[in-house]
């Protein structure tokens, strides 16, 4: 991941924030990456257009974590469960939510402060659910289709 674009200016004083322009396999690479530093009661918040590249980020945690199913997008389902890496995986797709106040009856709480793994497609649409210490990723296409620009704060 060479291509460090620097510290980004929507980045709140408190939090350092990194910005990187890169492919869909240093997409997959900074995944495996940020896996092998999550532990337990850590929540990734996702951000970015359709297509971005939310679930394939969120694939390459899942490698990463030793995940050994077949991950796919909680489109329908919401929520999607995996126990088969070194820690519990907690895929949340929260884009059909009709309203943020839902998450409580899914009992999300369990989820974010337990003892896996949270990653969240669309956090931009629960945000006030997210834990201020969640990993807030948001991912934006970069000047060509393959490239993706990605800021972590």
């Amino acid at each position: 991941m060479s291509n460090y674009l620097g510290p980004h200016y929507y980045c709140p004083i408190s939090r350092l924030c990194y910005t990187f322009q890169m492919d869909e396999n240093e997409l997959r690479e900074y995944g495996h990456t940020l896996a092998y530093r999550l532990e337990a009661g850590d929540v990734i918040a996702l951000t970015g257009e359709l297509g971005a590249g939310k679930t394939t980020l969120t694939k390459a945690i899942a490698e990463g974590l030793g995940v050994t199913d077949t991950v796919t997008s909680p489109t329908f389902t919401l929520i999607n469960e995996y126990y088969s890496g070194r820690l519990p995986l907690f895929h949340f797709d929260v884009y059909r939510l009709t309203d943020a106040s839902e998450l409580e009856t899914l009992g999300y709480e369990e989820y974010f402060f337990g003892k896996g793994v949270t990653v969240i497609e669309w956090a931009d649409l629960v945000s006030d659910y997210i834990p201020d210490t969640a990993i807030k990723i948001k991912i934006e296409r970069g000047n060509s289709d393959d490239d993706r620009v990605l800021t972590e704060n």
